[in-house]
């Protein structure tokens, strides 16, 4: 762009580049990559419950806990991480800043109680108050979940399979960033340090851009189909981060590194992390050039052609009037739900059957994997694995979790645009290949437990973005933010019963045969040793899984003929066509009328207020 300014002067010259670039700046950091960028930061550091299984030996420690006291531990911490229901219905009234502040103080409080807790700094808290502050601090993940991602899927309607992919991959990543990042901070000789890093530094990413989240209009009709390709360049960047924390943890794993060792490694993890900027600034110059492109096409009116003004409507028509006390009567409509792919009331999707299968299937399917990458520092102890070596199951679960949302959530969306491929039958296939790892890890089979971690990692992290996903084109955007949390609230029911009430049980049983009866004594040794302390609780696993995926097949069944047509066509769609009004008398709708003696037509366009936006075509 160029300037030309009548006086020639260097130091007007030079304002003006330095207001245009100023301009520039501003209008990225307030364009709709830029959000998404803040928000890939934001999932990246939201994954901290992830790790639980590196710092759970020190708890364990520290405070005298048997197995099963740690899983009742772990299934609070699931429970704040997956019940979001009150973070969706702040959603649903306040902007998302709101949201993402409450996540931030939340998640600074749990778990800093936590670290002054296990660092001796405060009296030894009873077990309720150690849940508690476990609850809090892991529910702040569902606040910033529901403040980003969920922004994230509004924005970008029509890729949301592409958009929860990326963004639960980050969140599966942010397991084996906060391992590095702890390691260069810290030195990694103290895992109880690790609870201080997860306490300041997701808060603070929150709220650094906690106003840049927002809901921004979706771009309709011929630049829909570009919003796509920056999302693949989100993909590649990704994809090379991932590979590098997988390098630098099996290096990790052979060779002992120093404390400025891990420090370098942290600084080229950081600038992979800023990346995607360079993909943000590049998508805003071509989105000013399409826009001065399309200033100067439409400068010129036709001939005695009026300028073309925003108007708005201001009453609904006598149908829509009488409309609104069914639409409002939401618990004697509850029963009776609109189309599949439409906007179903919280109510009617909680009832729905094809909302009750979705969430027992999760159960069996989420519950079974959770449980087990909750206790891979046990099960790997209990096999005789070394500890390093069991620090790198956890951070491979963290990578492996990232590939399976990013492969569920572009896989997933490619096979259903190109071949109508349902999303349910996906997540039927994922909990089959579940239990796999399962049964690796039932039945100890020499060295199987590096596979099993990437099977489990794999199958855990595909099943979200699959759900989300599901759950917004079956019931659709308008409650998406509670509906959301809602769905998350499966994964803990099936930590409760698979972890706490079964895994944690037989464990302690196995262990109090191996210490005489001493398991549940607080100060004595509850470790078990051996194939036989897990063997038969993964063995249940197993069938629960397979129980999931049987279920699964009743939603394939009832949406096969929603998935084989087109369920994104309305937000590609050009809106309607309408004539533009002068003088309307006519207050209950928009008439056709001339505009000095020519008939125009223009598209409406909804602007999200109160009326439509006239632009000529």
């Amino acid at each position: 762009m160029v300037f030309a300014g009548e006086g020639g002067g260097g130091s007007s010259s030079g304002g003006r580049r330095m207001a245009f670039w100023w301009g520039f700046a501003v209008g990225v950091v307030r364009g709709r990559w830029f959000m998404v960028f803040a928000s890939l930061l934001i999932m990246a550091a939201s994954g901290a419950t992830y790790i639980f299984g590196i710092y759970s030996k020190d708890l364990k420690a520290a405070l005298g806990y048997d197995q099963q006291t740690l899983n009742t531990l772990s299934f609070f911490k699931d429970v704040g991480a997956n019940v979001g229901v009150l973070s969706g219905l702040i959603n649903e009234v306040t902007p998302p800043w709101v949201v993402l502040a409450i996540g931030a103080g939340m998640n600074l409080f749990g778990y800093l109680m936590i670290y002054l807790a296990i660092t001796g700094r405060t009296a030894p808290p009873s077990v309720a108050l150690m849940c508690f502050y476990i609850f809090i601090g892991a529910n702040s993940q569902a606040f910033a979940n529901t403040g980003a991602l969920v922004t994230c899927v509004k924005n970008f309607p029509e890729s949301r399979g592409v958009v929860l992919g990326l963004l639960k991959g980050f969140v599966g990543l942010s397991g084996a960033i906060f391992t590095q990042l702890y390691y260069a901070i810290y030195g990694g000789e103290d895992s109880k340090s690790l609870v201080l890093l997860i306490a300041w530094l997701p808060a603070v990413i929150s709220i650094l851009f906690v106003h840049t989240i927002r809901i921004i209009p979706y771009p309709r009709g011929r630049h829909a189909a570009e919003t796509t390709s920056p999302f693949y360049c989100f993909l590649y960047i990704s994809i090379a981060l991932a590979t590098y924390l997988m390098v630098v943890i099996v290096v990790e794993n052979q060779v002992a590194f120093s404390h400025a060792e891990y420090s370098v490694g942290a600084a080229v993890l950081v600038v992979l992390l800023f990346l995607p900027l360079a993909v943000v600034v590049k998508q805003e110059v071509r989105s000013s050039k399409q826009e001065d492109g399309v200033d100067r096409s439409s400068s010129s009116n036709p001939p005695n052609g009026p300028p073309l003004t925003s108007i708005a409507i201001v009453e609904k028509t006598s149908a829509e009037e009488e409309e609104e006390p069914r639409k409002r009567s939401c618990v004697t409509n509850m029963f009776s739900p609109p189309a599949r792919g439409d906007d179903y009331s919280i109510l009617q999707a909680l009832v729905s059957v094809d909302m009750i299968v979705l969430f027992v299937a999760t159960i069996c399917g989420v519950g079974g994997t959770l449980t087990a990458i909750d206790n891979m520092g046990q099960i790997g102890q209990s096999l005789g694995y070394p500890t390093r070596s069991i620090n790198t199951f956890v951070s491979l679960v963290s990578i492996w979790n990232y590939a399976g949302r990013v492969a569920a959530g572009f896989a997933s969306e490619f096979l259903l645009a190109k071949y109508k491929f349902p999303r349910p039958l996906v997540l039927t296939f994922v909990l089959l290949l579940a239990c796999v790892g399962h049964l690796l890890i039932a039945f100890g089979v020499p060295q199987s437990l590096y596979a099993a971690s990437i099977i489990i990692g794999f199958c855990f992290g595909a099943q979200w973005p699959l759900l989300f996903a599901i759950i917004s084109e079956v019931f659709g955007l308008k409650y998406y933010s509670t509906l959301y949390n809602f769905g998350s609230v499966a994964s803990p029911i099936g930590s409760y019963i698979l972890n706490v009430r079964i895994t944690g049980h037989l464990y302690d049983r196995e262990a109090a045969k191996e210490s005489d009866g001493l398991a549940g004594v607080v100060g004595k040794d509850t470790t078990c040793m051996g194939v036989h302390c897990f063997k038969l609780s993964f063995i249940i696993i197993s069938a629960v899984t397979v129980v999931g995926a049987l279920v699964s097949l009743i939603l394939v069944w009832r949406t096969r003929k929603f998935y084989k047509r087109d369920i994104y066509a309305k937000f590609r769609d050009s809106p309607p066509t309408v004539d533009i009004v002068e003088n309307n008398s006519n207050s209950n709708g928009v008439v056709g009328e001339s505009v000095n003696g020519v008939e125009e037509k223009c598209v409406a366009e909804n602007n999200g207020v109160n009326g439509v936006r006239l632009i000529r075509e």
